[in-house]
């Protein structure tokens, strides 16, 4: 005779029908991961995922004033600057090396075009200002290289018939209007009631302490860096407090 088998609750014998009813849903899941894991282990090794945009905190905001080097940064150097200007010409480069070797400053361009180099200092000033509504702030800074590397300097403009290589239907659209005249003119005022005088000049300004300096003339990234330290020292002293000579930094006015 067949031993009897002990009986199964009713509770756990609808438990278990249920068990089973329920199980599919997980076999999927299961499925559905292993295709997963298959398509991730089968692509190509060079294809890499798509990249996170940049944190909005590091990018640049909207100009004008349009910028360089690092937004966050605790100094901002502002450059009072002439497209016309010989000594702006040889200087910029100067001044980018440096901004881009300290990354606690933020490099930004404000035009001031001079009566003696009108009218091609605005209108390469106009051009910049084109390309950047049309590219944004790394546009302006290369239509900037582009003007020094080309213009005849002191008010002769670039040479006849030449055309900037990298124009659009939108930059030239925007050269037509008047928008870029707007930027450049209250850009110039300004500067002149800021008291810039001469080309290229420098402002220098502690984000942090907001205590800023005015330096007339090219300034030296040593000196740049004892005006960070003053700056950075809250020194108040009315010699240094708003506007500084060059010659307060050990240079000579050209």
């Amino acid at each position: 005779m067949e031993p009897k088998r002990p009986s199964i609750p009713m509770q756990v014998q609808a438990f278990r029908r249920g068990n089973r009813r329920l199980r599919w849903p997980w076999v999927l899941a299961a499925v559905l991961v292993a295709l997963l894991l298959i398509w991730l282990v089968s692509r190509s090794p060079g294809e890499s995922p798509p990249q996170s945009p940049a944190p909005v905190s590091m990018t640049h905001p909207s100009g004008p004033p349009w910028q360089m080097g690092n937004p966050e940064g605790r100094f901002t150097l502002t450059l009072y600057a002439d497209l016309e200007c010989p000594f702006c010409r040889e200087y910029f480069p100067q001044l980018k090396r440096w901004v881009g070797n300290n990354t606690d400053v933020a490099l930004q361009w404000h035009h001031q075009p001079l009566a003696a180099h009108e009218p091609a200092a605005s209108a390469e000033a106009r051009l910049a200002e084109c390309a950047a509504e049309a590219g944004g702030h790394a546009a302006f800074w290369q239509a900037v290289e582009w003007v020094y590397a080309h213009t005849r300097s002191d008010g002769q403009g670039l040479p006849d018939g030449l055309r900037y290589p990298e124009s659009t239907p939108a930059i030239e659209q925007c050269m037509e209007s008047e928008r870029p005249d707007a930027t450049i003119r209250a850009q110039a005022t300004e500067a002149t009631e800021s008291g810039v005088t001469a080309t290229p000049s420098l402002r220098l300004l502690d984000r942090q302490t907001g205590q800023a300096i005015l330096l007339q003339g090219p300034i030296e990234g040593d000196a740049l860096l004892s005006a960070m330290d003053m700056l950075s020292a809250d020194v108040t002293s009315p010699a240094y407090s708003s506007e500084a000579s060059t010659d307060d930094f050990g240079e000579v006015p050209r």
